[in-house]
C-alpha cells in the first residue's frame, strides 16, 4: 500500500532480522524492522511477528531510514504494511552469535534447502527463543552460580525501538589456567604415531579419518587432542552417535579433565540444563562439548577441535525437519573455521573411506590413519558362521522354529555361563513378536492407521505400533473369527529374555531395549550390573552394539543378520556390516580374555562376501567391493541423492503432487543443458506407505553433480508452494532430503 503525504517519514536504522519461518511459508529470507541505531550482526533480539513477540537474529544492517517512502516495506512479508515495526527488545547480555556460527547456518540452509530462519532459531535452545531480558538475566546469574565464577554487572535493561542501540563485542573470555596433568595410560607404538600425525594434519586443518579396530584406543587418542587444544586456549567439541549410550565417556572425560568446565547438549537434556550449556559454550566458559547430532550448531567462539566418533553412525543424520548430516557439516565447519576435525571409526562410511583413498581410488580428501591392533596386543574376536541350511538337514525345520539358538552356539553359551564370563546376544528387533497371527482365518495384527504390523509386547500384554504409536490390549481371541488360538510370529528381544531362560536354567538375563530404558537412570543402572558381573547374559539391540566398553564379555551371538543381505535399500549392507563388527568389538577387550573372545552368527548364506570379510576381520576389502558395486550401478558416493517427499490425505493426491513437481523438473531441464544428465525418477510409495492416516510418497532424484544437483533444487523447489496450495488441503506437507540415508 503506497504511504499518502500525512504519513511522516520513518527514522532510526533498518536491521535484517531472521526469525523461523519454514520454507514452504513462503518467506525464506529476513524480514525488516527498526532499530534507533545499528546493531551488530548475529544479535539476538526479540521482534513482533503477527501478533506475537518472538525471538529473531540481526542478519544485516539496512542501513538509516531517511524516508519510509523510499524504502521496500518487509514487515511480516505483507506488501500492504504502512511502516516497519520497531525491535521490541536487544538480548544484549549476550554476545552477538559469531561469523563462524553465521557461516555454518548458511551453508547448511542452502545445501539441505530450508529457510536460513527456520534452521538458525531451530536449533537454539527453545528456553531461550522465548526469554526477554530480565529472564536471561536470571539465567545468567544461576550460571555464574554453577560455575562458580563471579558475575560482571548486568548492563542496563533496554526495550522497545529507542532502546535499541549497538550491543558491543562482548570479550570472550579464556578457559582456566591448565592444571598438572593427570596420570595417563602407556601409549601404543600405533597411538604414538597417530598423534604424531595429528598434530601435523592439526597444523593444516586437514580433515582426519581415524580408522581404528574396536579396542584400539581411538578414545585415548581424542582425548590427547582435547588436552592439547585446551592448552591452547581452545574449545573442543566431541560429538558422539547417541549420548545415552555412551555413559563412560561422559565420566571419563569429566575426570580426566577435571577443573575444566565440560557440558552436554543432546535431546535427552531439560529444557533449563540445555539451555545452561549452551550458553556456557556460547559465553566462551564450556572448554568441552559433548554432545550428539545437535552439538554441531553449538556456539563456540574459541573452537579448536572437533571430533566425530562413530562417525559412520546412522543417528548423525536428522530425520525430521531440516534434514542435515552432523558428520558433513563438522567436515564443512572445520573447514571454514580452520581447526582439526577427526572422523573416528573402525566400520567408516563408504562417503568417508573414500575420501580418504587416495586418487584416482578415491578423491584423496581426507588423510587415513589406521590403528589395527587393539590394546595390549589382545585378539579380535574370531568369528564363527552356524549354517543353518546344514542344521535345518540334520534337526528339521521345526526345531529351528521352536529353538532361536542353535545346538553349538547354545553350548558355546553354556561353556562361557561355566566359566563365570559373560554372553550378549545381539536381536536388532524389540518387543515379543513382530507380529501376532490367527491360523484359523489368516488374521494378522495390522495397525488401522499404518500399512505395518503392530508389534506383540508380552510385558504389559499389547499390540502396538512403532510407527504411530497406537496401543490396544491384546484380544483374548481373534477379532475376525474369535478363535482363542492367536499366537505370536518371529520374536524379538522380549521373547528371547524368555527363551534364553529356558534354554539356560539358573543364568542371570538382562535385557537392554528401548523397552527397558524408558525410565530415567534405568539405562545406567542397567549397564552397572553388567560391569559389576550381576548380569550373565545380555540381550539387546544395536543400543549395546557400539560405544561400551564391557570387559567380562567373551562372546557375542548375532541373530537374524541375513535380512540387510537382499534389502531393497542399497546402504543395507554396510550399516549390517558395521553393527555385526561394531557388536563383535564388545568381546574380548580385556586382553586376557581377548584370546578366547568370538562374535557367532547364526545365517543361511554362510558364503556371502560380506561374511567372508567379517570373518577375516578386513574391512578395506568389503569397502573395495561394495565401491565397485555403487560405481558400478552409478549410487553415492559416485553420484548424488535427493528424495522429494510427500504426505497427502490420499495416495493419489500425493503421487499427483510429485508428477507435477517431476513436470516442473523437466522444464527446468530443457532450460539449462548442464542439468540434463540430472535424472528424476518416477514418484514410487515407500515401504511404510501410510503412517498415522497419512498417505507417503517420495521420488527420487540423480545426479552425477553435486554443483548441478543444488542448483536445480535451488530453482526447482520454490514452485513447489504453488503447487501445494493448488492441491489444498489434499496435500498436508512436503520435504526434500538431500543426501537421504534410506530410499
Amino acid at each position: 500500500m503506497a504511504l499518502d503525504d500525512r504519513t511522516p517519514p520513518q527514522t532510526g536504522h533498518g536491521v535484517a532480522v531472521l526469525v523461523e519461518l519454514p520454507k514452504h511459508a513462503g518467506l525464506s529470507g529476513t524480514l525488516s524492522y527498526r532499530a534507533a541505531t545499528p546493531l551488530p550482526v548475529g544479535q539476538l533480539l526479540r521482534v513482533p511477528l503477527g501478533r506475537r513477540v518472538v525471538c529473531g537474529i540481526a542478519w544485516g544492517d539496512e542501513g538509516p531510514l531517511a524516508d519510509a517512502r523510499a524504502t521496500p516495506v518487509l514487515d511480516e512479508g505483507a506488501a500492504d504494511a504502512p511502516v516497519r515495526r520497531d525491535v521490541a527488545e536487544v538480548l544484549d547480555a549476550l554476545p552477538p552469535l559469531g561469523p563462524g556460527w553465521r557461516a555454518l547456518i548458511r551453508f547448511a540452509a542452502a545445501y539441505y534447502q530450508r529457510a536460513p530462519g527456520e534452521l538458525a532459531l531451530s536449533v537454539l535452545p527453545a528456553d531461550l527463543r522465548e526469554l526477554d531480558t530480565a529472564a536471561l538475566q536470571r539465567r545468567l546469574r544461576r550460571l555464574d552460580k554453577r560455575l562458580g565464577r563471579t558475575p560482571p554487572p548486568a548492563p542496563k535493561r533496554r526495550r522497545g525501538a529507542a532502546a535499541a542501540t549497538t550491543a558491543p563485542e562482548t570479550p570472550v573470555e579464556p578457559g582456566p589456567e591448565p592444571l598438572p596433568p593427570p596420570v595417563l595410560p602407556d601409549l601404543s607404538e600405533e597411538q604414538r604415531l597417530a598423534l604424531d600425525a595429528l598434530a601435523d594434519a592439526a597444523e593444516r586443518a586437514d580433515p582426519v579419518l581415524l580408522h581404528g579396530a574396536t579396542g584400539s584406543g581411538k578414545t585415548e587418542v581424542y582425548l590427547r587432542r582435547v588436552a592439547a587444544a585446551l592448552d591452547a586456549g581452545r574449545q573442543a567439541l566431541l560429538l558422539v552417535p547417541e549420548i545415552n549410550l555412551t555413559p563412560q565417556l561422559e565420566a571419563r572425560i569429566r575426570a580426566r579433565f577435571p577443573g575444566r568446565v565440560t557440558v552436554a547438549l543432546h535431546s535427552g537434556l531439560g529444557p533449563a540444563e540445555r539451555l545452561q550449556n549452551w550458553l556456557a559454550a556460547h559465553l566462551g566458559w564450556a572448554d568441552i562439548v559433548l554432545g550428539t547430532r545437535m552439538a554441531v550448531f553449538a556456539s563456540l567462539p574459541r573452537l579448536g577441535l572437533i571430533v566425530v566418533d562413530e562417525e559412520h553412525d546412522p543417528s548423525y543424520k536428522q530425520q525430521e525437519g531440516a534434514r542435515y548430516s552432523a558428520r558433513d557439516l563438522a567436515v564443512w565447519r572445520a573447514r571454514q573455521e580452520g581447526v582439526a576435525v577427526i572422523l573416528g571409526s573402525a566400520t567408516p562410511s563408504l562417503e568417508t573411506w573414500h575420501n580418504a583413498l587416495p586418487s584416482p581410488e578415491g578423491t584423496g580428501r581426507y588423510h587415513r590413519l589406521g590403528m589395527p591392533t587393539r590394546i595390549g596386543a589382545g585378539a579380535l574376536p574370531q568369528v564363527r558362521l552356524v549354517d543353518l541350511t546344514r542344521l535345518q538337514e540334520q534337526f528339521g525345520r521345526q526345531m529351528l522354529r521352536d529353538q532361536p539358538f542353535a545346538p553349538p552356539l547354545l553350548a558355546a553359551l553354556r561353556d562361557r555361563l561355566e566359566r563365570g564370563e559373560q554372553s550378549l546376544v545381539l536381536l536388532n528387533r524389540r518387543g515379543y513378536a513382530p507380529v501376532l497371527h490367527c491360523p484359523g482365518c489368516g488374521w494378522k495384527s495390522d495397525c488401522p492407521h499404518c500399512s505395518a504390523w503392530r508389534v506383540f509386547h508380552k510385558l504389559d500384554r499389547t499390540l502396538r505400533c512403532h510407527h504411530c504409536g497406537f496401543a490396544e490390549r491384546v484380544p483374548r481371541a481373534c477379532p475376525s473369527c474369535g478363535d482363542p488360538d492367536i499366537q505370536p510370529i518371529g520374536r524379538g528381544t522380549e521373547r528371547l529374555e524368555e527363551q534364553l531362560a529356558t534354554a539356560l536354567p539358573g543364568a542371570r538375563i538382562g535385557r537392554i531395549d528401548a523397552d527397558t530404558t524408558r525410565g530415567k537412570g534405568s539405562l545406567e543402572a542397567q549397564l552397572a550390573q553388567v560391569h559389576d558381573g550381576d548380569i550373565d547374559v545380555l540381550v539387546g539391540t544395536q543400543m549395546v552394539a557400539k560405544g561400551h566398553d564391557f570387559r567380562r564379555i567373551t562372546l557375542v551371538a548375532a541373530l537374524q543378520a541375513d535380512a540387510a543381505l537382499f534389502s531393497s535399500d542399497f546402504r543395507a549392507p554396510e550399516r549390517l556390516f558395521a553393527l555385526l563388527m561394531q557388536a563383535g568389538g564388545r568381546a574380548g577387550r580385556d586382553a586376557a580374555q581377548a584370546a578366547r573372545s568370538e562374535l557367532w552368527i547364526q545365517t543361511w548364506h554362510p558364503q556371502h562376501p560380506l561374511y567372508a570379510a567379517l570373518t577375516a576381520h578386513d574391512y578395506p576389502a568389503f569397502a573395495a567391493g561394495q565401491l565397485l558395486e555403487r560405481q558400478q550401478a552409478g549410487l553415492p558416493p559416485f553420484s548424488h541423492l535427493a528424495l522429494l517427499r510427500c504426505e497427502a490425505r490420499t495416495q493419489e493426491s500425493a503421487m499427483a503432487f510429485l508428477a507435477q513437481a517431476a513436470r516442473r523438473a523437466a522444464e527446468l531441464q530443457t532450460q539449462q543443458p548442464a542439468w540434463a544428465d540430472i535424472l528424476v525418477y518416477p514418484p514410487v510409495p515407500p515401504s511404510v506407505q501410510r503412517v498415522a492416516n497419512v498417505e507417503r510418497a517420495q521420488m527420487l532424484v540423480e545426479s552425477p553433480s553435486r554443483p548441478a544437483l543444488q542448483r536445480l533444487l535451488a530453482a526447482w523447489l520454490p514452485s513447489f508452494q504453488d503447487d501445494a496450495r493448488q492441491a489444498g488441503a489434499r496435500v498436508l506437507r512436503w520435504a526434500v532430503d538431500v543426501d537421504p540415508l534410506a530410499i
